[in-house]
């Protein structure tokens, strides 16, 4: 990931409403959410709703699909573990014991995962 994206990214994730929202549609999983769904779960009216929808699209941390009348908006995986890669690159000057803790909540998290599967 370049430094521009980065900044896009971590620019468009700088807001509370749109942080919340992110974390709600990661959490959603691959099925993600309708919009109306997602505006009941953070009580944000539709238009600002709308609005964070398009600056997180716009640095590519979610997409959406039709279905039926619904639009249905979804985390971007792929580009999340880009910029997390992207954080994580240069981390720890060679000190493992820096990075240690987020090492500990990646492997939590993914054995949780391996047993819901």
């Amino acid at each position: 990931m370049e430094s521009n994206s980065a900044v896009t990214a971590l620019s468009a994730l700088a807001h509370e409403g749109r942080l919340e929202i992110f974390r709600l549609l990661v959490r959603a999983g691959d099925g993600g959410m309708a919009a109306g769904e997602i505006a009941r779960a953070t009580g944000v009216l539709p238009n600002t709703l709308s609005s964070n929808l398009n600056i997180l699209s716009g640095a590519g941390l979610v997409t959406s699909r039709r279905a039926g009348r619904s639009i249905i908006y979804t985390a971007a995986y792929d580009r999340m573990r880009d910029l997390l890669a992207f954080l994580m690159e240069d981390c720890c000057a060679g000190n493992a014991t820096i990075c240690a803790p987020l090492a500990a909540i990646a492997s939590r998290t993914y054995q949780a995962e391996a047993r819901t599967c």
